[in-house]
């Protein structure tokens, strides 16, 4: 049960209502409709996702950094959005499962992507001359590493909302690993 109040996009008013009609045509998640008691909260989202969605880094491998992120915040509904984002994405199911565990086995560059954004999670941002190197050693530029960094802020970002407010899961469930 949600611990903050669920706005209906019916029922929903000004910017909120501009929203759901809007970008959020049919993409009525729960997840939207608690971050919907704040426009500019929802609004931002929004803002960061579809710059982000305009980057560098292939839908696959931005969700393969959501599902590690996710996992590593233990963040369900995530997780189960993610996991079917990734299908979408064209993400095979072993590299998303890879990704929740931290190894993405056969894909060396997808493999890379994961570990280093663990890193920044491990080392909150303060990652190694090292661990830069052996990403970019995987073909990664200094435009992937700003991206990968944003990535994952988005998805902190997520995954604590999602734990504030207790969202209900409206996606099949990921499953635990």
């Amino acid at each position: 049960m949600p611990r903050l109040s669920t706005v209906d996009p019916a029922n929903a008013t000004g910017r909120a209502r501009e929203l759901f009609d809007g970008p959020l045509h049919g993409k009525h998640f729960n997840i939207f409709k608690g971050m919907a008691n704040s426009p500019a909260a929802l609004d931002a989202y929004l803002a960061f996702s579809g710059a982000l969605g305009k980057g560098s880094l292939t839908a696959g491998e931005r969700e393969a950094i959501a599902l590690a992120v996710g996992e590593a915040n233990q963040c369900d509904y995530c997780l189960a959005a993610h996991t079917a984002l990734a299908k979408g994405a064209g993400l095979p199911d072993a590299h998303a499962l890879g990704a929740r565990r931290g190894a993405v086995k056969d894909a060396q560059k997808l493999d890379a992507l994961v570990k280093f954004a663990l890193r920044l999670h491990e080392k909150k941002g303060a990652v190694s001359d090292e661990d830069l190197k052996t990403f970019k050693a995987a073909g990664y530029t200094d435009a992937h590493a700003a991206e990968v960094v944003a990535n994952y802020a988005l998805n902190v970002y997520t995954n604590y909302f999602n734990h504030l407010n207790q969202t209900s899961v409206d996606f099949p469930a990921a499953g635990k690993i």
